[in-house]
């Protein structure tokens, strides 16, 4: 079971992430391992604030901002300006709790 960032990043080394792990939670971790296109698949499909955050960071790397900033709006997050890298562990830090 996943419940801070330390162990969040640590279970990266896996093939996936932990079976308990949320959607939104899981298509970040797929995020970080670089499997854009199933990070997508993920958070798309879900009708979460916290779904529409991944997804507002997925098309952010993509960069269609344009697309990041409405699903940034369905969030209720501001748009994100700082490192790609620093909003992934905001949002991580930010799911765990």
């Amino acid at each position: 079971m996943v419940v801070d960032l330390a162990q969040f990043k640590a279970s990266l080394a896996g093939d996936a992430p932990a079976g308990n792990v949320a959607p939104p939670l899981a298509g970040l971790w797929w995020t970080a391992k670089g499997d854009w296109d199933r990070a997508h698949r993920i958070v798309q499909d879900e009708d979460t604030r916290e779904a529409a955050w991944v997804h507002a960071h997925l098309h952010r790397i993509e960069g269609d901002l344009g697309n990041a900033s409405y699903w940034y709006r369905q969030a209720g997050q501001p748009v994100a300006k700082d490192a790609l890298d620093v909003e992934w562990e905001r949002i991580a830090t930010a799911l765990l709790a």
